[in-house]
């Protein structure tokens, strides 16, 4: 039997919900859980509860920021002739810059 799972609250977590998501969706998914630093469940529960996402800088983070964004620049420059911007090239570029932001305004503020 595995070990008990409890949140930070120690509340015990003993339900199960699932959901099923396309491939792009659940891309989208693990992009925004891996910049947030959270773990996937975290972040679910959070979104659906309506609470606040704080991004806590960590090395992890800063890798996958770094990452995304050299994605996010390879993508730009194949386009960049063509100029097709598609909508989730966006939601990234905008999400990222979020982050970014948030991550100065807190080592500067």
């Amino acid at each position: 039997m595995s070990a008990k799972n409890c949140d930070n609250h120690n509340r015990f977590r003993d339900r199960t919900i699932g959901f099923r998501v396309s491939s792009e969706e659940e891309q989208q998914i693990n992009t925004v859980v891996e910049l947030s630093g959270m773990t996937k469940q975290d972040y679910i529960v959070s979104k659906l509860l309506d609470r606040t996402i704080y991004v806590q800088g960590n090395c992890k983070v800063h890798r996958a920021v770094y990452d995304k964004l050299t994605e996010v620049l390879s993508e730009l420059r194949r386009i960049e002739s063509s100029n097709e911007m598609g909508d989730e090239l966006i939601a990234n570029i905008e999400l990222i810059a979020s982050i970014v932001d948030s991550l100065y305004i807190k080592a500067n503020g």
